[in-house]
């Protein structure tokens, strides 16, 4: 198994397209996607809990899962959220287009939408579009790179993650691309992304590797804990690579495969969070259950005092345990111990010295963060990732639609 570089390649049977076609003003800057299947693709998907949710989260959940998928359209600049009836139809109306354009039916064409909340989708623009983005479509870098581009609102850089591996006999491939730099929250982030793989997957098996892969990736990043009305992940599997029925240990690699694309993928949005200057990896173990750690994990990541205190470059640890202590977890807080960066800064419930000028130069003079808390209390362990806060994420964000 290796990482390919980024952009290198497609599996086998995709083609993939990004344009300009009028939905954002700027003419510069990429608003349609389209990711595209040579044949029926099972496909698979994980969508935002929350129960304010946009148009095409509805439109494509409950279309999923299928086994005769061939297409995701995906705009930005409109999240087709809060939109009532007429987003329902909207949503639908892009995936007709896009059928009629490719030669397969409705149903089998997703759709994203990812942007403002609460405006409606513009027709026009789309109408000329969809076609144009169908003529465009191709199997090399440069294609896969314009979708990329295409899905990005407040993103500075396009998110992809490849993988691939000798499996069945044949060489398998997984590429996957996402969006996301803010409205970040577990269950899911403010994010969008498409899957694909040329790997034959059962239906059940494509749901539950996702599952597996979003919950140890999307599902534990976090900027400032805002869920969105958009998130979607979705898996494509064509069968393109044409292996046999995967013996389980070619299983269990693609599921490792499948967790480092998501991981790589949920690790990018977090590079790219809004003004900030930290990326924060937060290592929580020792616990009874993953859930436990987890909430312990989330509790640390979503604390505005935590993460302004590693904008500062403030080792202010009483943040961190007492972030621990409020995470709805039975502990004893005799039982914690806490490092950053390495240096250990509190140990089985009490303060040990240490020297926090160069603690503090330590997180100040490099981007990554490591925050780990150990508890004896189990063999349990999560790892999530976040980021400071910082002023200029404040300015972003009160200027987003004005």
């Amino acid at each position: 198994m290796k990482p390919l570089a980024s952009f290198s390649h497609l599996p086998q049977g995709f083609q993939a397209a990004g344009l300009h076609c009028g939905v954002k003003a700027d003419p510069a800057v990429f608003d349609l996607a389209l990711f595209v299947s040579d044949r029926p693709c099972v496909a698979a998907g994980v969508f935002t809990t929350n129960l304010v949710h946009g148009a095409p989260v509805k439109v494509s959940r409950e279309r999923l899962p299928r086994t005769t998928a061939r297409a995701v359209v995906l705009n930005s600049g409109n999240s087709n959220a809060c939109t009532g009836a007429r987003g329902i139809a909207d949503a639908r109306w892009m995936t007709a287009l896009a059928a009629e354009q490719l030669g397969c039916f409705e149903d089998d064409v997703l759709v994203c939408s990812t942007g403002v909340i609460g405006r409606f989708l513009p027709r026009a623009p789309l109408t000329a579009g969809i076609p144009a983005v169908v003529a465009a479509l191709g199997a090399g870098a440069d294609s896969l790179e314009d979708a990329a581009r295409a899905m990005m609102t407040t993103d500075t850089f396009p998110k992809t993650s490849m993988r691939e591996a000798k499996l069945g006999g044949v060489t398998v491939r997984i590429s996957g691309v996402a969006k996301g730099a803010a409205m970040i929250a577990p269950n899911m982030a403010t994010m969008l992304a498409v899957i694909m793989t040329d790997a034959a997957l059962p239906t059940d098996e494509a749901q539950a590797a996702l599952r597996h892969a979003v919950d140890r990736s999307f599902n534990c990043i976090s900027v400032e804990g805002h869920m969105s009305t958009s998130d979607t992940v979705l898996l494509l599997a064509n069968g393109a690579a044409g292996h046999a029925p995967l013996a389980a240990q070619d299983q269990n690699r693609f599921r490792q495969m499948l967790d480092e694309v998501a991981a790589e993928l949920a690790r990018a949005i977090i590079r790219d969070a809004e003004g900030a200057d930290h990326e924060i990896t937060i290592d929580v173990r020792g616990l009874p259950t993953r859930g436990e750690a987890f909430r312990i994990a989330k509790a640390v990541a979503d604390s505005p005092l935590v993460k302004t205190a590693i904008a500062g470059a403030d080792p202010n640890w009483g943040r961190i345990i007492s972030a621990a202590g409020y995470a709805g977890v039975a502990l004893d807080e005799r039982d914690l111990t806490l490092r950053v960066n390495g240096n250990l800064l509190y140990q089985a419930g009490a303060p040990v010295e240490f020297d926090a000028a160069a603690v503090s130069e330590g997180i100040r003079g490099q981007r990554e963060v490591h925050i780990e808390i150990d508890l004896p209390q189990g063999t349990e362990s999560v790892r999530f990732w976040t980021c400071d806060l910082t002023a200029e994420y404040v300015r972003l964000n009160a200027d987003y639609t004005t």
